[in-house]
């Protein structure tokens, strides 16, 4: 997963944002650029969380923006972002996040599987450590030298 994420350069680093909803668009810029999803995507993710709160952070540091399956997106596809001040989802939310996959699906089984490696690699606690000290593409690389 890591592997594609950097060879489709679907990824970015940033030092922090003024709002949630600027870290989301910001997240999904890679997947805008490479036509992955439609410039709308970003704006159904955050009217998802404001209807529903911020279910898209689901752990210390951790956030999956997504948004309905096949609405807006092109392909399945996942990328990267990583901020260095943590992002304030506001008090609903139990946790702030540092760490973004967002996830875009057409095919639910491609999702899952996805979703599997996601899970895989956030469970891993050595790389889970190497994503969340990650300030450059750099840092990234031994996380593919399996």
């Amino acid at each position: 997963m890591i592997k594609e994420i950097i060879e489709k350069k679907r990824f970015s680093f940033h030092e922090g944002f003024d709002s949630w909803e600027e870290a989301i668009r910001a997240a999904c810029v890679p997947l805008v650029s490479d036509g992955s999803i439609e410039d709308f995507y970003p704006d159904e993710i955050i009217a998802n969380v404001h209807k529903f709160g911020p279910y898209i952070v689901i752990a210390p540091d951790v956030c999956i923006p997504h948004a309905q399956e096949g609405n807006g997106v092109n392909e399945t596809a996942i990328c990267f972002m990583k901020t260095e001040r943590p992002v304030d989802f506001g008090p609903e939310a139990e946790y702030d996040a540092t760490i973004f996959f967002v996830l875009a699906s057409t095919d639910n089984d491609e999702h899952m599987k996805n979703l599997v490696a996601l899970v895989e690699l956030l469970e891993d606690e050595e790389k889970f450590e190497i994503l969340k000290g990650s300030k450059k593409i750099e840092d990234l690389y031994p996380l593919i030298k399996e």
